[in-house]
């Protein structure tokens, strides 16, 4: 029985969706794509998710940027599951690691976790998810470009929306998307200012 398939598959906590994930895949290591595979209809959300969490660590952002840019343009298109490219779809992670998740999951977001629920609305649209895709789009380039404490406030605010969207909860997941515009004007704002006093140090130098 696939983790999508079970009783408890729409009810299920995050963390406990995770951990049915990692127990259906026994080796070692699994592939994002394995992961896609057996997240069905919250493969988006879940591998959303699962690399926006590590893209927190300091010199890790950039590393995931660029998975998280490649799905949320596809979602931005309108795609309903990822088509990940083969080099992104062989991409690892210790199955250690992601029981790990589900256990920081479970401490970390529980809070959070007890106000998901399904609640249909605008955000579960087509057009919601797409608005949610091309977001998501904007903090990767946030994650990938070098900023002083810039990548914090947009990946917080997207991965609210990420639990909104595994759990088809509109209402979360317009939190997310206020939390995170706000993060993405912020990081916007930092970088432009370096930028600007980038542009302002080699006219002085030249």
């Amino acid at each position: 029985m696939s983790p999508e398939t079970g009783p408890s598959a729409e009810s299920a906590p995050i963390s406990r969706i995770v951990a049915e994930v990692a127990a259906a895949f026994p080796g070692e290591r699994i592939s994002l794509g394995e992961m896609a595979e057996a997240f069905g209809d919250r493969a988006f959300g879940m591998l959303l998710l699962l690399l926006l969490l590590p893209g927190l660590l300091p010199g890790m952002a950039s590393v995931f940027g660029t998975p998280l840019l490649i799905l949320g343009v596809q979602m931005g298109l309108g795609l309903r599951v990822p088509k990940l490219p083969g080099i992104l779809a062989r991409q690892t992670i210790k199955r250690a690691d992601l029981l790990r998740l589900a256990s920081a999951s479970s401490k970390g977001l529980g809070r959070i976790e007890k106000y998901v629920k399904p609640r249909p609305g605008f955000f579960t649209s087509p057009l919601g998810e797409r608005i949610i895709g091309w977001l998501t789009a904007y903090v990767a380039i946030m994650l990938i470009l070098p900023g002083p404490g810039t990548n914090g406030p947009p990946a917080f605010g997207n991965i609210v929306m990420a639990l909104g969207l595994i759990e088809h909860d509109s209402k979360v997941t317009g939190w997310g998307v206020a939390l995170t515009i706000a993060g993405c004007v912020f990081a916007t704002v930092v970088l432009g200012m370096l930028g600007w006093l980038g542009l302002q140090a080699l006219g002085w130098m030249f």
